[in-house]
């Protein structure tokens, strides 16, 4: 039996977890900012960090009370390394180390981004080779993994990450921070009615949503100049249909490309509503290829992702040592692993 304990702390989330072997879980505890960067329009660095301070102590004690366990008790210490916000990371990290210093306990650096993609283990085992499409506020890239912790990012965005853009066109069309949930439950109120310009149509596996975002500004603006009204629900229809179409699309080429035999979603928006009704019935047409999306509370940024993808360099015995600094821009593929079969 394996007790792990997991921290993270990469943006306005401070988040701990006790995973049981392989995937059961004792505690999670997420003390979320949302309420007070929402008076901002977005996440404020300085904020996050100093809310972390003065939440952490107090869920750790939470996360270890609901486990009813000990820091005794714990095999290894998990914690996000990168990317992320500087100020948050540190948070996070100073807090892992000294846990491992404290009680002699291995400490293990985990990739945020891997930490998403084996979210997906939350419910069933992965089938390599695999392709994940990761899309958050930060993150849009299409991963091929031919094996267990093993990372080749074939496609990514080129400017706006897929969640940005989102707030972005929340914030066009004056809603509340964060503005991609708003849109997606508007988007299913509205039609498509909208002309919008389909972003980065190539053959490549790469992702561009600046000109989108660009084509919603003008088109708000245009429309003000003119006196006319915006059907929001409308536009919001227009805005996911190009966005879901465009992931669908390239991931789904992907698939036939790379011949692979489970496609997975990460991130936060892997929660989108309408991502996850495309996605569905588009690998649902091909022959011997799995769909497996995380569970909805494992999609935003939490630290049950980050002791999944834990256990899995925990077997592998990749651990750090206490000269572990956080990387706020951090290469996926350098963390691949080699695993012997």
């Amino acid at each position: 039996m394996s007790l792990l304990l997991a921290i993270e702390s990469s943006c306005d989330e401070m988040a701990m977890a006790i995973l049981k072997d392989d995937r059961e879980f004792l505690s999670s505890v997420v003390a979320s900012q949302i309420d007070i960067h929402a008076l901002y329009g977005g996440v404020v660095p300085e904020i996050a960090s100093r809310k972390h301070v003065e939440c952490v102590s107090i869920v750790l004690k939470e996360t270890l009370a609901k486990a009813n366990v000990k820091m005794e008790d714990i095999d290894a210490v998990c914690v996000t390394k990168g990317p992320g916000l500087v100020g948050s990371l540190h948070v996070g990290l100073q807090v892992a180390k000294t846990l491992a210093l404290m009680y002699h306990k291995p400490l293990i650096g985990v990739h945020h981004i891997a930490g998403h993609i084996y979210a997906n283990l939350y419910e069933d085992d992965i089938i390599y080779p695999a392709l994940c499409l990761v899309v958050s506020g930060g993150h849009s890239e299409l991963v091929l993994m031919e094996r267990p912790f093993s990372f080749k990012v074939i496609g990514e965005t080129l400017d706006d990450a897929v969640g940005e853009a989102y707030d972005k066109v929340g914030r066009v069309l004056n809603l509340p921070y964060p503005g991609g949930p708003v849109i997606d439950k508007m988007a299913f109120a509205g039609h498509p009615t909208y002309h919008l310009p389909k972003p980065l149509d190539d053959d490549s596996y790469n992702f561009s949503f600046s000109g989108l975002k660009s084509a919603v500004i003008n088109l708000a603006h245009n429309c003000k100049q003119r006196n006319e009204e915006i059907n929001k629900e409308d536009l919001a229809a227009s805005f996911q249909k190009v966005v879901v179409d465009c992931l669908v699309e390239k991931t789904v080429k992907a698939v036939k490309n790379f011949g692979v035999h489970q496609v997975m979603v990460a991130g936060g928006v892997s929660a989108n509503k309408g991502l996850r009704e495309k996605m569905n019935e588009a690998i649902g047409q091909l022959h011997d290829v799995k769909l497996t999306m995380p569970p909805m509370k494992c999609c935003t940024d939490n630290a049950m992702m980050i002791a999944l993808a834990g256990k899995v360099m925990y077997d592998h015995h990749k651990f750090c040592d206490l000269s572990l600094g956080i990387k706020p821009s951090l290469d996926l593929e350098l963390e691949s692993i080699e695993v012997n079969e």
